[in-house]
């Protein structure tokens, strides 16, 4: 799976929530949430100075070429990855299967805090992804076409 494959806007609040705990908890500078495709799901943090969309593209490119060393050696998953850099260091956690959380900390916080929170996190996550799914299995969630008037329509085909 690829990512949440809907997101409804109390799970995506929710979602927003968890990721600005964590930033705060673990102490971090950034915490992105990124499905399996690449594609920003949330964030917290000092993002403003980070291009978001290629950041989330290379590391869901990373975690791919990961789980493909996974298979060579025939383990199940590689869950986590750490990259250490001079000033900016990089934790990166498959959230149930479907998405990948990535927290940007520096000398402000430690591996170990990190580590720690985004357990905690991490949890939380897969049960809202959980909640989500079962949401669209029922068919419960609102649906976009509520959100369409005729007004929308009208203005579709009269261009």
């Amino acid at each position: 799976m690829s990512g949440p494959d809907v997101m409804f806007p109390e799970e995506q609040r929710q979602i927003s929530s968890v990721c600005q705990r964590l930033h705060r908890d673990a102490n971090a500078k950034a915490v992105l949430l990124i499905g399996r495709d690449g594609q920003p799901i949330a964030e917290a943090g000092e993002v403003g100075e980070i291009d978001v969309t290629s950041l989330s593209s290379l590391t869901a490119g990373n975690v791919a070429a990961t789980g493909g060393i996974s298979k060579i050696l025939r383990e199940k998953d590689f869950t986590s990855q750490f990259h250490e850099g001079e000033k900016t260091h990089v934790h990166i956690t498959l959230v149930a299967g479907r998405a990948i959380l990535v927290v940007l900390f520096d000398e402000r916080s430690s591996l170990g805090l990190v580590r720690l929170r985004v357990r905690k996190a991490a949890e939380e996550m897969a049960r809202l992804f959980e909640q989500v799914a079962k949401k669209a299995a029922s068919g419960t969630g609102p649906s976009i076409l509520n959100e369409i008037t005729d007004a929308d329509i009208d203005k579709l085909f009269n261009d």
